[in-house]
């Protein structure tokens, strides 16, 4: 009888292999992504009239992206796409979203960093598949495999990291084959931007109420709140996007016009809070007071930004608009700061990612199993009433989700429309 071992072995050890190199590459390169992103950061805090310059910072994106980029400019999307079976990734995506990110933090337009990390990892991945010449199922197992690798290190969360990458493509079907590559890839990817001495942001939950049918309550009526926030920017950032590209066909046209319109929206509200990333301000929903509605300036900033060619992320603003919204919502709702503002934070993120699993971990990870069963609540109801909306339109969306919404749209579901393949497209 022959040995089952005898494929399993070399098969398991190609992909973590695999996942390894890959982890390794996506860490140093995103250690390289939040240390630069620092450096600009402080640099464009020191320097104010470096904000003046982001309309030529538009520009020259917009000339990268034309002329360099191919179909890159679609970002995470061509990674989904492409796992999809639609589309394929280019080795030159992440180098072009790096230059891209560090034009955008360092003349203040609003972004984040995941995207950036994962378009990385994707970049990566696909250096290995036309390496090794890989078939086309194991080629999409190696792209989710560099989702994990970016976003783990991203976010100092290896395991949300490694559920992200089969979670993230499509929505009610988590590819369990890639759990070996993406778990290598996103551990890994953690542990090496650690090694390079890189710290992520400590956010703290100060005090977790007791578990009662009040607070859970209180606690599912802001959940509400954060999956119309979710849904909001998710509609105001494509809509954004779709003005610009049929008003303004040319992207260097529409970098310009979208870093004019940054720095006129500065002065309307006189603050430069919503600028960048906005890591200070996330530690401040935490310990002190934000402007109670920041997070509406954020999401305005944030869509224009890019929604007129910028890149960057989508996470961090995200946790932005989350932590803040918690922020402003502790007093009404009588429930502890930091705990309001954490819940926020997952809970806008998962309504925007629309990914429940992940960012279920992604909160455990960062606040140390500390509410955990709030941190859940919030996650399922997020998911659920965020329907179809989503920051990243290529996403697929497969029961039980298509279905929740396409009953509720008073639609009927055939049999043949619940089991094709790649499920519905999202809207």
């Amino acid at each position: 009888m022959k040995n089952p071992y005898s494929f399993f072995a070399p098969l398991l050890l190609r992909w973590v292999v695999c996942g390894a190199v890959i982890g390794a590459a996506a860490g140093s390169t995103t250690a390289l992504l939040i240390t630069m992103n620092d450096l600009l950061g402080e640099t464009r805090e020191a320097h104010g009239w470096l904000l003046f310059l982001l309309p030529a910072g538009g520009v020259f994106i917009g000339a990268l992206y034309k002329y360099l980029g191919k179909n890159s400019a679609k970002g995470n999307n061509l990674i989904f796409d492409d796992i999809n079976g639609k589309e394929k990734v280019h080795l030159r995506m992440g180098p072009l979203v790096y230059i891209g990110t560090f034009i955008t933090v360092l003349f203040g337009g609003s972004t984040g960093r995941e995207g950036a990390a994962v378009q990385m990892g994707g970049s990566i991945a696909e250096a290995l598949n036309r390496l090794f010449r890989l078939s086309p199922v194991d080629r999409r197992i190696l792209l989710m495999s560099g989702i994990s690798g970016g976003f783990g290190a991203a976010f100092g969360a290896p395991a949300a990291g490694t559920v992200f990458g089969m979670e993230v493509s499509s929505l009610g079907k988590v590819k369990y084959e890639a759990i070996i590559p993406c778990f290598t890839a996103s551990f890994i990817g953690h542990f090496t931007t650690a090694g390079w001495g890189v710290e992520h942001e400590l956010l703290i939950i100060k005090h977790v109420p007791e578990l009662t049918f009040p607070t859970a309550g209180k606690v599912i009526a802001a959940a509400l709140l954060f999956s119309l926030v979710s849904m909001m920017y998710s509609k105001l950032r494509h809509g954004t996007q779709r003005f610009s590209e049929k008003h303004f066909k040319h992207p260097m046209l529409r970098g310009f016009i979208g870093g004019t319109a940054i720095i006129i929206l500065v002065y309307l509200i006189d603050s430069r809070i919503y600028l960048g990333r906005g890591l200070e301000t996330i530690e401040a929903a935490f310990d002190g007071s934000v402007p109670p509605f920041a997070f509406l300036g954020k999401m305005l900033f944030t869509a224009v930004t890019l929604g007129s060619g910028f890149v960057g992320g989508e996470a961090i603003p995200l946790f932005f608009m989350g932590s803040t919204l918690g922020n402003t919502l502790a007093e009404l709702l009588q429930l502890p700061v930091s705990f309001l503002a954490a819940l926020g934070l997952i809970g806008v993120f998962c309504g925007g990612a629309n990914t429940p699993l992940a960012a279920l971990l992604l909160g455990i990870e960062m606040f140390h199993g500390k509410g955990i069963e709030y941190i859940l609540l919030v996650c399922v109801i997020t998911y659920i009433f965020s329907g179809r909306n989503g920051v990243w339109p290529s996403q697929t969306i497969y029961e039980p989700k298509s279905r929740l919404w396409s009953v509720q749209e008073g639609k009927t579901i055939t049999k043949e429309e619940r089991e094709q393949s790649p499920g519905q497209k999202r809207i």
